[in-house]
């Protein structure tokens, strides 16, 4: 008995479902078989029927939809039953030329109906009846909701940029995820595609409105001719039965659709999205104490004016006062949440004081708020979400968000990046002008005020608008102050790539590495590796600026020497050594065969090699340890004045220690082991570290 149950249950699911995508189809095949096929009148009373059935179910969607998207297919829905109500007039207009000689049955029980009983078989008050509906239809809701339709779209397509922007900001901000950002990004763009419809499916309901006007006319002028000539009925005899049921069949018609033209104006001028239309017009209208009872106020004073129906003034005047009391005392009524289980007054100090120290953080005087600011047509958080994507794709993995936020002891127009919540960089920009930087060699003067790129310290000059074309075609480049705060932000991440790489987005790449390649993953990360020791080893790479995107190459050497030790500083040499090719990539270029490097001289390699190693390690003496620094520091200078990268080669021992020695002194300056060159590249001895320290 249960298999059979669900085996009914299965047949009936997938049967309905098939229903439902045969729906639409299935709709526009009948409306053109009632347009071609003649109808029996029983028929035509169902196809009656259903048209107001529709009509009213669709009345009652719109009302209790809580958003417009909530019913999107709308427009398409207007359009399906205006030509359902269209062809039903066709229908009905073949039966009523054709057998409306016969009697006011002829086109069934329901144009009999509405012919009869709603306006007592009088033509012309049905005649007259029908002009009001179409003037209510055609001049007022119609009118009204094309207007609307098309001032939503208008708005709403202006406003698709800011409403983009600003998701685009809590993106960056860190306030939503990428998948709630998508989510918003479609209904941004399908609430522009529906009031884009909506503007183009108003136009069906005035065409409608129109239709049934000739419908009618035609109805009545062929009914007439037909009638006295074909049929040889006189012309009271004719217009008892061609006219009687013209306005039946077209009151029929015109009350679906003046049913479907009110739902229409109710979803685009739908308002808010908590709630349904009903809730909100009570709530909106009737919840008020004051407004009921000035209104019973009026309906009373009105109500004792001699002259004046004084029963129905006074019942609706008491009616809504005591709905006035009534609300005055729910309003005067103390609210539950207003009795709080300890004073605010307490100032009891509770976990909730304690904000978490951010990660990364912007701060912005008061001034560069409107760089933020979407209705201010600000992009800085588009920057910033460019730099992050710029990153990852560079660095290799993901940074966490910036965390902007205005701080009003700052200056006004300056700003602070902050890591872990110390201060690792500030400057000052000014919205609305440019800097220009001298990359080297423009000896032009400018009219502005001289300063230097927070990014570089490249000497340049904040320049307003005018002088602009100037600068640019002096050789300065020239930017905005939005891309300069990008910029320094994407130089700093840059720089303490290492500090950026937390637990958390250790534990994210290695979960993004498991769905590109989880075998290779489980087999390393944390089996072989902890995720500890693996994220020591990325950030020993990031602090000599080594890029981590290759993550295969560097799980496979891993994987390849974990059984042989444990230490970080060992792991990542030994990663360093097959990151090589990509690692003298990134500081001679592609295309580069023979390499120039810095080169020690063989006395000082010596001295060196004794303090490093062994047990005298770090035993080197701080004189010699300031002067190395210094001529590696003067070097590095030349060597980039010359526009050639300033790397030392060292032996493998010291390699870790001589970039730890240099690295304050020589930012710049990159150390390669002799391990590190790869086969396919020649080394070339250019300067030699020695000649001053010695």
């Amino acid at each position: 008995m249960n298999a059979q149950m669900k085996f009914l249950q299965q047949w009936f699911g997938r049967h309905a479902a098939l229903a439902q995508g045969l729906a639409a189809p299935m709709l526009v095949v009948l409306v053109l078989a009632m347009m071609v096929l003649p109808l029996a009148p029983w028929v035509l009373d169902t196809f009656f029927t259903l048209n107001i059935a529709i009509a009213l179910v669709v009345m009652m969607v719109a009302a209790y939809m809580r958003a417009p998207l909530d019913f999107s297919v709308f427009p398409t829905v207007l359009l399906l039953t205006t030509l359902l109500r269209l062809s039903l007039n066709v229908a009905s207009t073949r039966v009523v030329l054709m057998e409306g000689h016969t009697g006011p049955g002829a086109a069934g029980a329901v144009i009999e109906a509405f012919g009869h009983f709603l306006i007592g078989g009088n033509f012309a008050v049905g005649f007259i009846v029908f002009a009001i509906l179409v003037v209510i239809n055609f001049v007022v809701i119609t009118k009204g909701s094309e207007r609307i339709a098309e001032v939503s779209a208008r708005f709403t397509l202006d406003a698709m940029p800011g409403k983009q922007m600003a998701i685009d900001a809590d993106l960056g901000a860190g306030l939503i995820n990428e998948q709630e950002a998508k989510r918003r990004r479609a209904e941004v763009g399908e609430e522009a595609e529906f009031f884009g419809s909506m503007d183009g499916a108003s136009k069906f309901v005035r065409g409608d409105a129109i239709a049934g006007i000739l419908i009618l006319f035609i109805n009545i002028i062929g009914g007439l001719i037909i009638g006295m000539v074909q049929h040889g009925l006189s012309a009271g005899e004719a217009a008892d039965s061609y006219i009687l049921l013209a306005v039946g069949d077209a009151l029929v018609a015109q009350i679906p659709g003046l049913l479907i033209s009110v739902a229409a104006a109710m979803v685009v001028s739908r308002v808010g999205k908590e709630q349904d239309l009903g809730v909100q017009m009570v709530e909106q209208m009737f919840m008020s104490s004051r407004v009921l009872g000035i209104t019973a106020g009026v309906l009373f004073l009105l109500g004792v004016v001699p002259g004046m129906p004084h029963l129905v003034f006074l019942a609706f005047a008491a009616a809504i006062g005591g709905l006035a009391w009534w609300r005055l005392q729910e309003e005067r009524r103390p609210k539950p949440t207003e009795q709080p289980a300890a004073p605010p007054s307490d100032g009891e100090a509770t976990w909730d004081d304690l904000q978490p120290v951010d990660l990364l953080g912007l701060e912005l005087g008061y001034r560069l708020i409107a760089m933020v600011d979407k209705n201010r047509q600000g992009d800085l958080l588009t920057r910033i979400k460019g730099v992050r994507k710029k990153f990852a794709q560079e660095v290799g993995f993901l940074p966490p968000a910036v965390h902007v936020r205005d701080n009003l002891e700052l200056r006004p127009s300056g700003y602070r990046i902050t890591l872990r919540g110390v201060v690792v960089g500030e400057g000052e920009v000014f919205p609305g002008m440019f800097l220009a930087i001298d990359p080297g060699g423009v000896g032009t003067p400018l009219i502005g005020t001289p300063t230097k790129d927070p990014a570089f310290g490249l000497p340049a000059h904040w320049i307003d608008e005018k002088q602009k074309e100037n600068a640019q075609m002096a050789g300065f480049t020239v930017v905005d102050s939005e891309t300069v705060l990008a910029t320094h932000l994407s130089h700093l991440m840059q720089v303490q790539a290492a500090k950026l790489l937390s637990r958390t987005e250790t534990q994210d790449l290695v979960e993004h590495v498991t769905r590109l390649a989880p075998k290779l993953i489980e087999e390393v990360v944390p089996k072989m590796v902890p995720v500890a020791t693996f994220q020591k080893v990325l950030q020993l790479l990031l602090e000599e600026s080594v890029h981590v995107r290759d993550i295969r190459t560097i799980i496979e050497s891993l994987a390849e020497h974990a059984g042989s030790t444990s230490d970080p500083v060992e792991l990542a040499r030994r990663v360093r050594t097959a990151l090589s090719p990509a690692i003298v990539q990134q500081i001679y270029g592609g295309s580069v065969k023979e390499l120039e490097v810095i080169a020690i001289e063989p006395g000082l390699e010596r001295l060196l090699m004794q303090a490093l190693t062994g047990n005298g390690a770090g035993a080197l003496d701080p004189g010699v340890a300031e002067t190395l620094s210094k001529s590696a520091a003067e070097i590095a200078n030349r060597q980039e004045e010359r526009g050639v990268p300033a790397c030392l080669l060292v032996p493998d021992a010291i390699r870790t220690a001589m970039a730890r020695l240099l690295r304050r002194a020589a930012p710049r300056l990159q150390v390669l082991a002799h391990s590190e060159i790869p086969e396919t590249h020649l080394i070339r001895i250019g300067p030699i570290l020695g000649e001053l320290a010695a």
